[in-house]
């Protein structure tokens, strides 16, 4: 009987012990994580971190593929002159070789052209195709950023007036410089004080842009080039922005400088 009630002592304690061990156990567990908790912890980190706007997202991802491009010639009233710069537009890289679009008119008439890219880097250009009648120009310059990578091209199918866009460039020589707005309106067209043959189907936005920016590019929310800023409306002689600008769209600069298809 004594060792009966020995072993029934022994099994009681080894249950006791069981029960306490598995009570820290089942105390110390981690519960599960539930839908609220993870809304409660994203609140959190919203509350504590500010987070880049989307026009600064959209701006980020190209801002390393727009250059400043420059132009160089002589005084056509005094032939002898020393070599000045003239302009100064801006562009936007393409192609991994460093092949950008720009305006036509940035780079018409220059004796010697030059890019300055976003690491400071300058390099000579050469013009490889022009499309004077979109106003646009396709410029390769001899050396580039080991870097360097192309703006992503996107597309006009979905585009529609109220969406937001960023245009990047160079305004009187100053930047890169970024402004934001919305699309205007679609399919415009643009008559310049020369008499020259108005541009059509462009887009029209209200993103401030001035002289400099021509040649940069007008950008998606989802960091996507959607068309190259060509021109701004003002029928002052001021000339400078007063809340109407356009760009051709993509689709229309690639066919015109005969990139393929995207």
């Amino acid at each position: 009987m004594k060792q009966t009630a020995h072993w029934i002592i022994s099994i009681g304690g080894l249950a006791l012990g069981v029960g306490l061990a598995l009570s820290v156990v089942l105390r110390d567990a981690p519960k599960p994580i539930t839908q609220k908790d993870i809304d409660a912890a994203v609140l959190r980190s919203l509350q504590d971190n500010d987070l880049p706007s989307r026009t600064a997202r959209a701006a980020k991802a190209v801002l390393p593929a727009v250059v400043r491009v420059r132009g160089y010639g002589r005084d056509p009233k005094r032939p002898k002159s020393p070599e000045k710069q003239l302009g100064v537009g801006s562009g936007v890289v393409i192609m991994e070789d460093g092949t950008l679009l720009t305006n036509f008119h940035v780079v018409h008439g220059m004796e010697r052209i030059d890019v300055v890219f976003h690491d400071g880097t300058v390099s000579p250009a050469a013009i490889v195709a022009i499309m004077p009648a979109q106003d646009l120009a396709l410029v390769k310059p001899q050396r580039i950023p080991d870097d360097l990578e192309p703006a992503v091209l996107g597309s006009t199918g979905r585009v529609s007036p109220g969406d937001e866009v960023v245009a990047i460039g160079f305004p009187f020589g100053i930047g890169p410089s970024v402004s934001a707005g919305v699309v205007s309106g679609m399919n415009r067209e643009f008559r310049s004080r020369d008499d020259r043959p108005a541009l059509t189907g462009l887009i029209q936005f209200d993103a401030a842009v001035n002289s400099g920016n021509s040649g940069g590019p007008l950008v998606n929310m989802s960091g996507e080039v959607i068309g190259i800023v060509t021109a701004i409306l003002n029928p002052t002689k001021s000339g400078t922005f007063i809340g109407i600008g356009f760009a051709t769209t993509i689709e229309g600069a690639a066919s015109a400088v005969g990139i393929p298809p995207f």
